[in-house]
């Protein structure tokens, strides 16, 4: 099985392993890859995670009070009662684990997109959107991350989507929607919902011109898989735009993603 080119990286105080070994309980077929402590690193002595949710490759670090995480980034889970009958059953048991100490940002229940779906931030800060997903559409993976483009940004998840598809190989856009007129906060147009695929992989953008308390921060980063430095350097020359956020490897790119 190839590598995952790119995974998420999740930035936590001091609990990063603590939330993994929660993760991988209440996931199926998942487990603690490697642990590893970073020295000297501008947070100190770094503890850095390794693991896999239902075959999906993410990163953790317990880089210390620095960022928060918060629900710009957030982690779709597509139930599908195509694939498996106990889909709903399955959501519901998944949404009460993830719940528990946490904080419900849109309740479990019918919603236009979906007869079952739900948005929680977890006990240690992680959002993710349960969602019962349509058996006549298009396959999707079960983890596909979200980016949500508020504050300064909102309005340009498709700039942004297009400018990342000239960057990254095997894209392409999947569903899209547009928010209507008359929308209180988002303008025409602006996307409501996109997916769309970078190096094979799934995403999600969406607009919201709702105003948030948050938006892009370090706490969430996308860890790219580089084959050469070569390609470590093209991608840094070109993503790279806020030259006093890099360091050890992490960039912001022009729209504040890490």
């Amino acid at each position: 099985m190839p590598m995952q080119k790119i995974l998420p990286n999740l930035w936590f105080d001091h609990d990063a392993l603590d939330a993994a070994r929660f993760y991988t309980g209440i996931f199926p077929n998942s487990s603690i890859t490697n642990t590893v402590t970073l020295h000297d690193t501008p947070s100190g002595d770094t503890d850095v995670v390794s693991f896999e949710l239902s075959g999906y490759s993410f990163m953790a670090i317990n880089g210390g009070p620095l960022f928060t995480l918060n629900p710009s980034v957030s982690f779709f889970l597509n139930f599908d009662p195509s694939a498996d009958s106990d889909a709903k059953v399955l959501l519901d048991r998944m949404w009460s684990l993830l719940s528990q100490g946490g904080t419900v940002l849109m309740p479990l229940g019918e919603y236009p997109f979906s007869p079952h779906y739900g948005w929680v931030q977890d006990r240690y800060g992680v959002s993710w959107q349960l969602i019962l997903t349509d058996p006549k559409g298009e396959e999707r993976p079960f983890i596909i991350p979200s980016l949500l483009f508020t504050g300064p940004v909102a309005g340009k998840a498709e700039e942004a989507v297009n400018w990342y598809q000239t960057i990254f190989k095997d894209s392409k856009w999947g569903a899209l929607a547009r928010y209507p007129e008359g929308m209180e906060h988002d303008a025409p147009g602006s996307l409501m919902f996109s997916d769309f695929q970078l190096e094979g992989q799934w995403f999600v953008a969406m607009d919201s011109g709702y105003p948030h308390a948050f938006q892009f921060n370090e706490a969430v980063s996308l860890m790219v898989n580089c084959d050469t430095q070569e390609e470590v350097d093209r991608l840094w020359e070109i993503l790279s735009y806020d030259p006093e956020a890099a360091q050890c490897g992490w960039l912001k790119d022009r729209y504040g993603l890490s």
